[in-house]
C-alpha cells in the first residue's frame, strides 16, 4: 500500500518531512489541501477528508501507510526517525535532539506569530533584530558538529534546516554571522536525494504559510 501524507498546499510544518521522505527514498502520494481566498478561507478540500482517515487525532499534517496512521507534526517525525535510521543512538544524542526540538518548536512558534499577525510590519524589526541572538545559541550548540545529534544525522536536521531556510528569506544574509549555520544549511540541502528534491517540480518552493497570513515567502 502506497504511502500517503497529508497538509495544505504550502510548505509549513510538513516541509521537514517531506525533506526527511526524500532523503529515505520514499515514494508517497502528498495529498495538498487549497485554502480558498478571503474573506471566507474555505477549508471544505480538507473538511471532506478530516474525518475519514483513521486519524486519532485528524489534523494536517498526517502521515498513512498501511495500518500506521498519524498525525501531528513531531509524531510524524519521529515515527520516520525510527523507521528509517534518523533517530538518535545514544543517549547523549537523545539529549542533544530533545533540546534541539524544543528550541526548534519556540522558534516556530515566534514564527508563526510575526507571520500570521495583522501587525507584520511594526513587529518584524524585534524580530529581525533578535533573531540573530536566538541563531548564536543555536550556532553555539552546534559548534563543530556536522549534524544536531553530533555526528550522525536523524530527523531533527530537516526540522532546524527548514527553520533556516525560512528565516534566511525573510532576513537576507542572517547566517553570515553564523558560518557553521550556514554550512549546516548547506550539508543538509546539498544531500543528494534532498538536492534533488528541492530542485523538482514535486517542492513548493513558495508559499511558506497560507493565505491567511500576511507573510508567505520572497
Amino acid at each position: 500500500m502506497a504511502v500517503k501524507t497529508g497538509y495544505w498546499n504550502i510548505r509549513g510544518y510538513m516541509q521537514p518531512i517531506r525533506l526527511l521522505l526524500a532523503y529515505a527514498g520514499v515514494e508517497y502520494e502528498d495529498k495538498r489541501y487549497n485554502v480558498g481566498p478571503a474573506p471566507d478561507y474555505d477549508r471544505s478540500e480538507w473538511l471532506n477528508d478530516k474525518f475519514n482517515l483513521g486519524l486519532d487525532f485528524p489534523n494536517c499534517p498526517y502521515y498513512v501507510d498501511g495500518d500506521v496512521k498519524i498525525s501531528q507534526t513531531f509524531a510524524i517525525l519521529k515515527y520516520l526517525g525510527r523507521k528509517h535510521n534518523l533517530a538518535a543512538k545514544t543517549e547523549e544524542e537523545q539529549i542533544r535532539v530533545d533540546l534541539m526540538e524544543a528550541e526548534a518548536i519556540d522558534m516556530r512558534t515566534k514564527w508563526s506569530t510575526l507571520c500570521y499577525n495583522a501587525d507584520f510590519e511594526n513587529m518584524k524589526p524585534d524580530y529581525i533584530k533578535n533573531a540573530p541572538v536566538k541563531l548564536k545559541e543555536v550556532s553555539t550548540f552546534l559548534g563543530s558538529h556536522p549534524y544536531f545529534a553530533g555526528q550522525n544525522i536523524t530527523y531533527i536536521d530537516f526540522v532546524i534546516y527548514e527553520l533556516l531556510d525560512q528565516n534566511s528569506q525573510l532576513i537576507p544574509g542572517l547566517l553570515d554571522e553564523f558560518p557553521n549555520l550556514k554550512e549546516f544549511h548547506a550539508r543538509i540541502g546539498g544531500l543528494e536525494k534532498v538536492a534533488a528534491y528541492l530542485s523538482s517540480d514535486k517542492c513548493i518552493k513558495y508559499p511558506f504559510n497560507g493565505p491567511m497570513a500576511q507573510w508567505g515567502g520572497k
